[in-house]
């Protein structure tokens, strides 16, 4: 199974990009996440599109078509996702009533230094998906507070709670976007972790 990572954050550095290299390690067996840069993409125009997608939009639609599922992480800026991640969405969303996001299983993930763990910016990044008809999931959410708390200075995640959640998400959303989630066993540690929107 393939599922295609994007992060909001460009920063090197960010616990979101972070976030995503510990979903990496924590995949289920023959499941295989592969991050895209949306560092490249333009700003959504319709004048641009009406004259055929630039080259990295092409590129970012052929991954969201090919992959079983898409999994986001993104930070929160002033109470709001980032203008990167909204800016995908909105690519991604054309052509209306056709778009490489219709029926695609989502997984919505976050980190932040802040208390809310990107609760807000989560619950825009799914309000934006819904509407081209993506299959987002509605729980379990990871949330991730006080970042700096749960990963090391090189970046790793090291929170067990935390791991044990994104174990838990990624099982859920690999459940959903197989046919039958044989040969997928949850992490035993995830299933006591509780549906919660906040991992502390």
């Amino acid at each position: 199974m393939r599922i295609l990572a994007v992060s909001g954050s460009l920063r090197e550095r960010s616990y979101n990009r972070a976030l995503l290299r510990a979903a990496r390690e924590l995949a289920p067996p023959g499941v295989d996440i592969e991050e895209f840069d949306l560092s490249q993409l333009p700003f959504y125009d319709a004048d641009v599109e009406a004259g055929g997608d630039p080259e990295p939009v092409a590129a970012l639609r052929a991954a969201v078509r090919d992959a079983d599922a898409l999994l986001i992480a993104t930070p929160e800026y002033n109470r709001g996702t980032s203008g990167v991640l909204k800016n995908a969405i909105d690519w991604l969303s054309r052509p209306a009533l056709a778009s490489v996001l219709r029926w695609k299983p989502v997984a919505i993930m976050g980190a932040s230094t802040g208390r809310g763990g990107t609760r807000r910016a989560q619950q825009q990044v799914r309000d934006a998906l819904l509407f081209p008809g993506a299959e987002v999931l509605e729980g379990p959410e990871v949330a991730v507070p006080i970042a700096w708390e749960k990963f090391d200075a090189e970046g790793r995640l090291v929170d067990e709670r935390t791991r044990a959640a994104v174990s838990n998400l990624l099982f859920a959303l690999t459940e959903v976007a197989s046919a039958d989630g044989s040969g997928l066993e949850p992490d035993r540690a995830a299933q006591d972790v509780p549906q919660s929107a906040l991992v502390g």
